[in-house]
């Protein structure tokens, strides 16, 4: 058979990604077994699912239970007798030498042929693996058992009859001595990657760059399959699958952020050019062993394939378009906004609408949600997706203006500081976006707490001596009536707080923190300006542009909690968001220290024209200090969605201590460099220690 496969270099491969949920075993299954149904229907021989697709990728510390992985195993046994004609590959947790593997299993023709376990776990930021697996050493192997089945498991190829297969697992592939270089020396024809991989913005081209020149250093064919959808409730998989050849490049691309459950992605090869270009490099050298490593698996390559060198043909498979930062965040809050409403089985969303730009940029982003998914799914997909919806009628066929009130409860709480700009600017934006609207009156309320307090202190409170006392009391008394609302409706309330607010603590606690997801606490500011004036100004992904957003982008971000002669602004209490992000940016994400920082923004254009050294040294201050008192807070903000690899979420990315020292030390070098910064320029005023301090508690 191997000598007339040689005859037969002309197959067809896929990679499906799955939108899977840990431990839904029946779900996860279905899922499989659909994928696996439609390879088969399509001539597919060769077929790559994603990591831990059987159990979930995001179970955490349930992997610990031996339970869990006994039910994965019981999985695949379910699954195995439905890969007749095909070559599968599955992820799984494996418990066996009383430890935990994140492995893959082979399959082919109702036959489980042998476990590969990852090698290189990633254990920083996002994952944990480190925490439930063990790594598997490089070129071991041994003997997996589970009651009278007997199977290879470890550093493994598979020879389908001549076709070799080899295998990396996520992060295998991301470290600079990744398996790949070891499996190409043993004559690999394809290695499959599955994969787990996070949507951060802008990181698809490195995923992309990863598996093209894998293919073509190896001289191989190589398949990557991803995870889809917001999986277990922080982390969005965007479904790439790729399929690249050593001498041809990337060969075909699925589509990302899709509302389906499953895509499969195709791809027709020609492994004898790949092996031509392997015999034609001078540099190429086999490895020289006894093969022990290698599972030799009988494969019906005559009945899949007939003989005929010219059975299939392209199938045409969708490539991925380039999209812009605006439209990969626009999908990517999409996608997890939809998978967020269906596995919570909420009937939808509440959003308290302010006026300003964050309430807005989540609004938004719903109607967003609703018009990409019913233009991708269509009216019966989008019913049958979100069946536990209610209200979804029986009969007929409804337009976003139809679901949209449903879908999207908003409310606007105006308080004795509101302005007729925010109330005007909050109503006209959920009309155009056909979302229910409520609005009402919490300045009574508020004053019956004040005076209750006043009667218990026996004074009255003033703006002079209880300034942050009588701003929070009117964010706190939002948070009852906005919970009551999504309580009725049996809907999920979302924050919307975002990222520069988290890094210094501007939000007050139970008040606009109040909800169970906050989808853009993963994404700063001024990103958000942006983006809103993107959505304002251009055809925003499925939609037109929205001219309503107008009465909020010339605003100035306000909290509106103070008297309006205050003329409040986020930015006059804050720091202008242009430095605030920039500071962030050196002290979180490269961990410096607050006279590094100072030193540096003097270096970038946007900041050091701006600004003198003497505000610049101010606002550094300003950010440590309130960094450093504010990270209770961060610890207690509902989840939110990972956007781009600058994450604050002290959960999954950015950890540092409830209480500390405040940077005391080191924001006394950076006091003593601004002193001597003034004292030798004519163009600044001296700034003391004491202007500081004083400055930093207006």
């Amino acid at each position: 058979m191997r000598k007339r496969f040689m005859q037969i270099t002309r197959i067809k491969v896929g990679g499906a990604t799955l939108n899977q949920t840990p431990l839904d075993w029946s779900g996860n299954r279905a899922r499989i077994l659909q994928a696996i149904a439609q390879a088969q229907q399509e001539g597919v021989t060769i077929l790559c699912l994603p990591e831990l697709c059987i159990s979930g990728y995001g179970c955490e510390d349930a992997f610990h239970s031996e339970g869990v992985s006994e039910m994965a195993f019981q999985m695949l046994l379910e699954i195995i007798p439905h890969t007749a004609n095909i070559a599968v590959a599955l992820g799984l947790p494996i418990h066996t030498n009383q430890v935990i593997y994140n492995a893959i299993a082979l399959v082919s023709d109702k036959q489980l042929h042998g476990l590969v376990a990852k090698q290189f776990l990633p254990g920083q930021d996002l994952y944990y693996e480190t925490r439930w697996f063990k790594p598997w050493p490089s070129g071991k192997f041994q003997t997996f058992r589970s009651g009278e089945l007997s199977v290879p498991f470890g550093d493994l190829i598979f020879d389908l009859d001549g076709v070799r297969v080899g295998f990396e697992i996520c992060e295998d592939a991301w470290v600079s001595n990744r398996p790949a270089g070891r499996l190409a020396a043993q004559g690999v024809d394809l290695i499959l990657n599955a994969s787990a991989s996070h949507f951060a913005l802008g990181q698809f081209a490195i995923r992309r760059q990863i598996v093209e020149e894998g293919a073509r250093a190896t001289n191989t064919v190589y398949i990557y399959s991803n995870l889809l959808g917001c999986e277990a409730g922080r982390i969005i998989y965007d479904g790439t699958v790729l399929v690249a050849s050593g001498n041809q490049g990337i060969l075909a691309e699925g589509p990302r952020f899709s509302f389906q459950e499953m895509i499969l992605t195709t791809a027709v090869l020609d492994l004898g050019l790949n092996r031509l270009q392997r015999r034609k490099n001078i540099n190429y050298q086999p490895a020289y062993s006894n093969h022990e490593n290698r599972v030799f698996c009988q494969f019906p390559w005559e009945t899949v394939v007939g003989g005929a060198t010219d059975q299939y043909t392209d199938s045409g498979t969708i490539r991925s378009e380039v999209l812009s930062p605006f439209e990969e965040f626009t999908h990517a809050v999409a996608l997890g906004l939809w998978d967020y409403l269906r596995k919570s089985r909420c009937q939808g969303f509440v959003v308290s609408i302010s006026g300003g730009a964050d309430s807005a940029t989540v609004a938004v982003l719903i109607y967003l949600m609703a018009n990409l998914a019913l233009k991708e799914l269509g009216w019966e997909a989008f019913k049958k997706r979100q069946a536990h919806l209610s209200w979804l009628p029986e009969q007929g066929q409804w337009e976003i203006s139809e679901i949209m009130p449903h879908l999207l409860l908003t409310v606007y709480q105006a308080s004795d500081h509101s302005s007729e700009t925010t109330q005007t600017a909050a109503r006209e934006l959920c009309e155009t976006l056909h979302a229910r609207f409520f609005e009402f009156n919490i300045s009574g309320v508020v004053q019956e707490y004040t005076s209750w307090l006043e009667n218990m202190l026996e004074r009255p409170l003033s703006w002079e001596k209880d300034d942050l006392a009588l701003q929070n009391i009117q964010a706190r008394l939002r948070g009852p009536s906005v919970w009551l609302l999504a309580n009725t409706y049996d809907a999920l309330l979302l924050s919307t707080s975002n990222r520069s607010e988290s890094a210094v603590g501007y939000a007050t606690m139970d008040g606009d923190t109040c909800g169970g997801l906050s989808p853009i606490a993963g994404i700063d500011k001024a990103f958000i300006l942006r983006w809103l004036k993107w959505v304002e100004t251009e055809k925003a992904v499925s939609i037109g542009p929205l001219p309503v957003l107008k009465r909020i982008t010339a605003q100035k971000p306000t909290a509106e909690l103070r008297p309006q002669n205050t003329k409040q602004s986020d930015e006059k209490d804050l720091m202008p968001y242009l430095v605030l992000d920039a500071i962030e940016r050196l002290a979180i994400r490269d961990r410096k220290m607050p006279l590094q920082v100072w030193q540096d923004l003097q270096r970038q254009g946007k900041t050091s024209e701006k600004y003198t050294p003497a505000s610049l040294a101010l606002f550094v201050e300003r950010f440590f200090q309130l960094w450093s008192r504010n990270q209770w807070k961060r610890e207690r903000y509902a989840p939110s969605f990972h956007l781009d690899d600058e994450n604050l979420d002290p959960k999954t990315w950015c950890r540092f201590p409830i209480l500390s020292g405040g940077f005391v030390e080191e924001l006394k070098l950076l006091r003593a460099a601004v002193k001597n910064e003034e004292i030798k320029s004519i163009r600044e005023p001296l700034l003391t220690t004491q202007m500081i301090r004083r400055t930093l508690w207006i």
